[in-house]
């Protein structure tokens, strides 16, 4: 067997008896690429951390996106944490950086969203009145050097909900994002598309709540943003 290469290692934010919150590194795939490649699955076997089962991801996070990644230890707590989900018992807050200034500091995204796809540009989301809900609340963290620091806290969980409420919602594309932003993301300062997931909780009964928190990425810093 191949053993995956070495990049970092991933580094685990919060941990018990049944979850694992990693802070998953940007420009790892969480599941097989097409073309293959390294990605999460690889890192499994030593993710296990002394339990006979590998961890199962419980949600996805896009290639480019950084952060809090929840992983289930054994089958009862994957059902456990699908369902939880299901329920909106998951918190989730990311931050993202956006060029230039808003007028608002705060709001709603209640932009319904479909998917589309040609043979010039792919797949991609879309705002569709007759796709499924989807709701984002926003607010400014920060700014800094002609760029803005959002936090967001989805309560939905759409294929790139974030990255198509900023554009079509806010009217900025995340810095850096090749399928949303401007002349396909290719920003000033990003090499990748700029969205961070900063914290996840997850309610549970007759048990404390699982709470991660990712500190801020290298590359958010580089661009003026603290951490906090």
């Amino acid at each position: 067997m191949i053993s995956p290469p070495v990049i970092a290692r991933i580094p685990i934010v919060y941990e018990d008896g049944e979850a694992l919150v990693i802070n998953k590194p940007a420009g790892l795939p969480v599941d097989p690429p097409r073309n293959g490649g390294t990605c999460l699955e690889d890192y499994f076997e030593g993710l296990k951390l002394g339990f006979h089962r590998r961890p199962v991801a419980v949600h996805r996070l896009d290639t480019d996106t950084s952060g809090c990644l929840l992983l289930a230890r054994n089958p009862k707590a994957v059902k456990r944490f699908a369902q939880a989900f299901q329920d909106r018992l998951v918190g989730k807050r990311y931050l993202g950086i956006i060029a230039g200034e808003l007028e608002q500091t705060e709001g709603t995204i209640d932009m319904p969203l479909g998917k589309v796809s040609s043979a010039e540009k792919g797949w991609r989301m879309v705002h569709d009145p007759d796709g499924k809900p989807s709701v984002t609340h926003w607010k400014v963290a920060a700014t800094h050097g002609g760029n803005t620091l959002i936090e967001f806290r989805p309560e939905t969980g759409r294929t790139h909900q974030i990255r198509i409420h900023a554009e079509a919602g806010l009217g900025r594309p995340l810095l850096g994002d090749p399928v949303y932003g401007p002349e396909h993301g290719k920003s000033i300062g990003a090499r990748r598309t700029m969205l961070h997931a900063a914290a996840i909780s997850v309610e549970r009964v007759n048990k404390p709540a699982i709470e991660g928190i990712a500190p801020m990425p290298d590359d958010f810093i580089d661009l003026g943003f603290a951490d906090g």
